[in-house]
């Protein structure tokens, strides 16, 4: 395939438009449209700017940027011309900002005058970077270029470089639950392997639909849902540039009326909690799950509330999209799904043998999207990428009927009493409880130096902590599930540490139960 010639922004911004969708809106931001049309003008146009900044093929453009249009705008511009976008979270701190842009080596940016202002200080650390590009009005762009009047400027038509589907397109950085993020390079391919085989059979995306996303564009898993796969299928996407708060989330369906609703666990139990009788999701024909396991009580709490299913499914930035997915009307509560057709999935033991259904393994996955390598972090890539499978650091068994289910991080399972205890089903039997909103488990050690599960809980409005109720709840556990995994101690906290793509950071709750 390494001959093939491809281009991902040829063909998912001008495809769109060769396909008919020209006079459509590709995207719906803040009471305004952008049809396909202007896409692939913007698109082109950008491109062409970038050129006349210097950029090359290769070239890294680093984009530091809220859900707009200009995201999409630089990111398919970039790769039009053969540079390298490295999208960055917006929701990570100005320090995290400056390391991740110092390791993409970016030549130029585009970010806003505040997410600029905070990392600037540092300008020396990014010996590269020539060129900030920022969206924002001439007055406020003082610092750098005016990323508005940059378009405005350049030529609308660009012929796209000739790359090839194993050249690289995009970077994407880890979410750094481990502590370490990193840049993962993924291919041209990679794109077309996602959309062919998870989203046109399992999200079934056609023309007419709206989506709605409530996690970051820069985030794999946001990516696929509000780019390419709905411009291959001409629907239309509503960015939030604004926190996704359940009442933001509540007022934009109201006003948009999305078929299509994409978020993480996390965010379906606040709307979840927040809903009063008024709120009115009947629009909704899917919803869909990532980053982190969803509980079962989630899923049927939310289908007996509104009458849709949340299709669960398994991702990585390494693998750019879902992997293991449930169907709809073929969803089991708490089970991430089945295999997507086309990927290798095998649970494996510590010998590298597979484990038998029902057992415990490591989850490692084979597959076209599977990204190319670490930059710069050879040491990173030879553990986690070998013979063509990616080691996911995931525990799953599998059940007779192929239906995954999540035990928890290779580092996270927890021996206690002789047995295996994996904190996320004691987390999924925390949330159970009509007064739990969230809950992670880690191992703490007893005072005979012996671990056992800690749980850290985060409860529902109006429910206070006490002792009364931590005692309440190991009883909870106990009868729900093996007594020998009821969590010893109880912390109760207003939040859980998370990336901004919604993984709980159970290194830090690792360090706050050693002490």
């Amino acid at each position: 395939m390494s001959d093939t010639k491809l281009n991902v922004a040829v063909e998912y911004v001008d495809g769109a438009v060769a396909a008919g969708y020209g006079d459509r809106a590709a995207y719906l931001h803040e009471g305004a449209a952008v049809t396909y049309d202007a896409l692939r003008e913007q698109v082109d146009r950008a491109g062409n700017a970038l050129i006349t900044l210097g950029l090359a093929a290769g070239d890294r453009l680093a984009i530091l940027l809220p859900n707009r249009p200009e995201f999409v705008v630089a990111f398919f511009g970039a790769i039009k011309i053969g540079a390298i976008p490295a999208p960055i979270s917006y929701a990570i701190t100005a320090n995290d900002h400056a390391l991740l842009l110092a390791a993409s080596g970016a030549c130029a940016i585009v970010t806003t005058p505040e997410l600029w202002r905070a990392v600037r200080e540092r300008r020396q650390d990014f010996p590269s970077l020539r060129h900030v590009l920022l969206v924002a009005d001439s007055e406020r762009a003082r610092d750098g270029h005016d990323f508005a009047a940059l378009l405005a400027a350049a030529a609308e038509r660009l012929a796209p470089a000739l790359t090839s589907a194993d050249q690289a397109a995009f970077w994407l950085h880890t979410s750094g639950s481990t502590g370490t993020p990193k840049w993962a390079v993924h291919l041209q391919r990679s794109m077309l392997c996602c959309e062919r085989l998870f989203a046109v059979p399992f999200v079934g995306l056609r023309p007419g639909d709206v989506v709605l996303c409530g996690t970051p564009c820069f985030h794999a898993y946001a990516l696929g849902f509000t780019t390419y796969f709905a411009l291959k299928a001409g629907a239309t996407v509503v960015l939030n540039s604004e926190r996704s708060t359940p009442q933001r989330m509540f007022d934009l369906i109201r006003k948009q009326a999305p078929s299509i609703l994409v978020g993480v666990p996390t965010l379906y139990a606040q709307m979840l909690h927040a809903a009063d009788q008024r709120v009115d999701l009947s629009s909704l024909r899917a919803c869909f799950s990532a980053a982190e396991p969803l509980p079962a009580e989630l899923y049927r709490r939310w289908r007996e509330r509104f009458g849709i299913e949340i299709l669960d499914g398994l991702g990585a930035t390494e693998t750019l999209q879902t992997f293991i997915s449930n169907r709809s009307g073929e969803a089991r509560p708490g089970s991430t799904g089945r295999v997507v057709p086309g990927y290798r999935v095998r649970l494996i033991d510590a010998n590298g043998m597979d484990v038998a259904d029902g057992e415990v393994g490591d989850l490692i996955v084979s597959g076209g999207s599977l990204f190319a390598e670490y930059w710069s972090r050879s040491d990173l890539t030879a553990r986690v990428l070998r013979d063509g499978w990616y080691h996911t650091g995931d525990k799953y068994r599998r059940d007779a009927d192929g239906y995954y289910w999540y035990m928890g991080r290779s580092d996270d399972l927890l021996r206690v009493s002789g047995h295996w205890v994996s904190p996320a089903e004691v987390e999924a039997a925390l949330v159970a409880h009509p007064a739990v909103l969230e809950a992670a488990v880690v191992g703490k050690q007893d005072c005979d130096a012996l671990v056992k599960p800690k749980a850290f809980v985060v409860l529902r409005n109006g429910q206070g902590p006490c002792e009364t109720l931590a005692e309440e709840l190991k009883l909870y556990v106990k009868r729900a599930i093996a007594p020998y995994k009821y969590p010893r101690w109880i912390e109760f906290c207003d939040s859980l540490p998370k990336t901004a793509t919604g993984k709980i950071q159970r290194f830090r709750l690792r360090e706050g139960a050693s002490g």
